[in-house]
């Protein structure tokens, strides 16, 4: 048996998710479909970390284990023949025996895009939020100071989730603007259900005026869902590398 690292690129618009479910598409479903084409093998991969319906990513990392004797660094370009368009593996690679694409991480690297225009755009759309009023580019990047560092975020995780420790470290959170595009790029030893979505959300309400970045320390403190942002639509959304 060897061990598989897979470095994936994908576009989520058509997909259910990252991750196998009863009632759509996942992106794992396309890889393991692939991987049983090439290899005669039913291959369960494990993901590094779902990501929800229409989420994207540019270095999303998935292991699996395989009998095949393809060498390990030309899974990438066999795979690619069989899979559509939209999902694509960057590289393949041998890894450890005891590697895993989930519990082996050690931190995550997110981004989300905002387009900021009052006029759609055939190119963002479904890739970015658009937000047509002009935004607070220095409010929003003052409000992300207040992210960094270690914090008890379950004011920042969806309702509803079962998740006991919302300890979370965030090393690095900057707002950038070229011209009408907004990226907010966020890195920390990992993340809870929406988390990344939420700060987004409630970063966004600085810029929009709705929230003054002082208030952003009482509202982490005070735990409550409530007290924060909205969570932003998973189009924004893009998982940029897992660091191990």
């Amino acid at each position: 048996m060897v061990n598989i690292k897979l470095t994936i690129e994908y576009d989520g618009r058509n997909y259910c998710g990252w991750q196998v479910q009863p009632n759509g598409l996942s992106v794992q479903n396309v890889i393991e479909d692939a991987l049983l084409s090439l290899t005669g093998e039913k291959i369960r991969i494990n993901g590094s970390g779902r990501t929800d319906s229409g989420v994207h990513a540019l270095g999303q990392t998935a292991t699996f284990k395989t009998l095949s004797g393809i060498p390990p660094e030309s899974f990438s370009k066999a795979l690619n023949h069989l899979l559509p368009i939209d999902i694509s593996i960057i590289s393949s690679c041998k890894a450890g025996e005891d590697f895993h694409a989930r519990f082996s991480a050690n931190g995550k690297h997110y981004r989300y895009l905002i387009y900021n225009r009052e006029s759609r755009s055939p190119f963002y759309d479904g890739r970015a939020y658009r937000v047509s009023k002009r935004l607070d580019i220095e409010a929003m990047k003052k409000a992300s100071e207040y992210f960094l560092g270690t914090h008890d975020f379950k004011g920042f995780m969806a309702t509803g989730s079962q998740v006991e420790d919302t300890l979370r470290s965030i090393f690095e959170l900057s707002v950038k603007r070229d011209k009408e595009l907004i990226e907010l790029s966020v890195k920390g030893n990992g993340f809870l259900y929406n988390m990344v979505r939420i700060i987004a959300g409630t970063i966004l309400e600085c810029g929009l005026g709705k929230l003054d970045p002082t208030e952003l320390k009482g509202i982490i403190a005070s735990g409550k869902r409530e007290s924060a942002g909205p969570t932003l639509p998973a189009a924004g959304l893009y998982l940029v590398e897992v660091y191990y």
